[in-house]
């Protein structure tokens, strides 16, 4: 089912235009030089935008984009990236599949996937972001030594992207099946954080380029 746009969508979004990245090809190659920092991480599918908030706050030294297809969701992230006054935060309203137009070889330090859409169906196995036609792109924008920090609720999305990982080349580190199990660890998203007060585990993996 399609999501019904939010009413005042487009004029929310003009507001808070300064971090929406309207054509983000145009930086491709050219990110750090254009917004003046030195190492370029990226979220695939940011959802409402708390991790990237979070995330480019802990670490104000980087530049943080986060991609969004949904604008109805996206707009929340803009909102609250102005209303704290992010200056390491941009966002693209755009698909991962245009990846490689955005961004050029060896540009990105770090890619974050926070819980992405598992597409149980075998069917549909391409669509998910860690499967190999996603990861080759990935490996193509990564800098030698670059790293993806995968989560996920789903046990057979997880073990799935461990083997595709492995299978595509990739070094794999910080393996866990139960990332909070003794404490809280690291920044959560909004799905996790209402997973983690379920008890459902969250399984987590670094893949290193």
């Amino acid at each position: 089912m399609r999501m019904r746009r939010k009413s005042k969508l487009d004029n929310r979004i003009e507001i808070c235009g300064s971090f929406l990245v309207a054509e983000p090809e145009k930086y491709c190659g050219c990110w750090l030089e254009s917004f003046n920092f030195n190492e370029l991480h990226i979220e695939l599918g940011c959802g409402k935008g708390l991790f990237t908030a979070e995330k480019a706050k802990s670490e104000p030294d980087i530049l943080l984009v986060g991609l969004e297809k949904i604008s109805n969701v996206l707009v929340i992230a803009l909102e609250r990236a102005m209303k704290e006054d992010l200056k390491n935060v941009r966002y693209i309203n755009r698909l991962a599949d245009d990846i490689l137009s955005f961004f050029a070889e060896s540009e990105v330090s770090k890619i974050y996937l926070n819980f992405c859409d598992p597409w149980p169906a075998r069917r549909h196995a391409k669509r998910r972001l860690t499967g190999e036609c996603f990861l080759e792109m990935y490996k193509k924008i990564l800098r030698s030594g670059g790293e993806i920090h995968f989560k996920t609720d789903n046990l057979p999305l997880f073990e799935f992207s461990l083997n595709e990982f492995k299978r595509c080349g990739f070094t794999l580190s910080e393996i866990s099946y139960n990332l909070h199990e003794n404490e809280i660890a690291g920044i959560m998203t909004d799905y996790e954080s209402k997973f983690y007060e379920k008890g459902i585990p969250i399984n987590r993996c670094v893949a290193i380029v």
